[in-house]
């Protein structure tokens, strides 16, 4: 028989152990330096496909996590292996845990038309950005609709991350700086680039401009 002090006791030590193990579990999240490719096959997609269910561009989550947006775009198109460490910290950012991130697995989309209302809003503010399809998990481009309102701008902070684009002016007037070079486009004009290549967009002119675009990897 145990008695009601050993009862305690062992509680007691069991808590203790609980603590220290939940402690030292997150010190080793937040310490190792071990690349996380061995414990998934797809950072990347995964990453991406967590971070638009939440509806954060690459910018925003980077912000939050407190890292570069570089460093979230090299990580989802699979040109970077973050150690677990740095994962976690991204993951903080959604929030999401580790655990969450490693054991749902999405389904590939198999959808192929799409009406103008399904299209779904992953931009913010005076620009919006309109995906085609809602879960770009394995998949290997990224098409959008935008519309810029009069003024807006993507940033002073050239965007720069990995893959290629291109887009076509539907209406009003589009001012895009690719490196050094700066042009205004207008209705039927278009753009193709490295998306590495430092660059920006923002609507010139008294109306509203419109551009169908595309991006591969989709890592916008």
């Amino acid at each position: 028989m145990i008695s009601d002090a050993e009862q305690v006791l062992f509680f007691v030590c069991l808590s203790h152990c609980i603590s220290w193990i939940e402690f030292d579990t997150v010190s080793i999240f937040r310490t190792t330096s071990t690349p996380v490719t061995a414990m998934s096959v797809d950072i990347g997609n995964r990453l991406r496909h967590v971070r638009l269910m939440h509806n954060l561009s690459q910018r925003e989550l980077a912000k939050r996590a407190g890292v570069t947006n570089s460093t979230i775009s090299l990580i989802e198109s699979n040109a970077s292996n973050p150690s677990v460490g740095a994962l976690k910290r991204i993951l903080d950012g959604i929030p999401i845990g580790l655990a969450e991130f490693f054991s749902f697995e999405p389904e590939r989309p198999r959808k192929a038309f799409y009406a103008a209302e399904e299209l779904v809003e992953i931009g913010k503010g005076p620009i919006s950005y309109r995906q085609i399809g809602d879960n770009l998990f394995g998949r290997s481009l990224q098409i959008l609709k935008e519309c810029y309102q009069p003024g807006a701008d993507t940033g002073k902070v050239l965007l720069v991350h990995e893959g290629e684009e291109g887009g076509i002016v539907l209406s009003g007037r589009l001012e895009v700086t690719v490196d050094d070079e700066r042009r205004i486009l207008g209705p039927g004009d278009a753009y193709y680039f490295e998306s590495r290549r430092p660059h920006r967009f923002r609507c010139v002119g008294p109306v509203p401009c419109e551009v169908i675009s595309a991006c591969t990897p989709p890592t916008f």
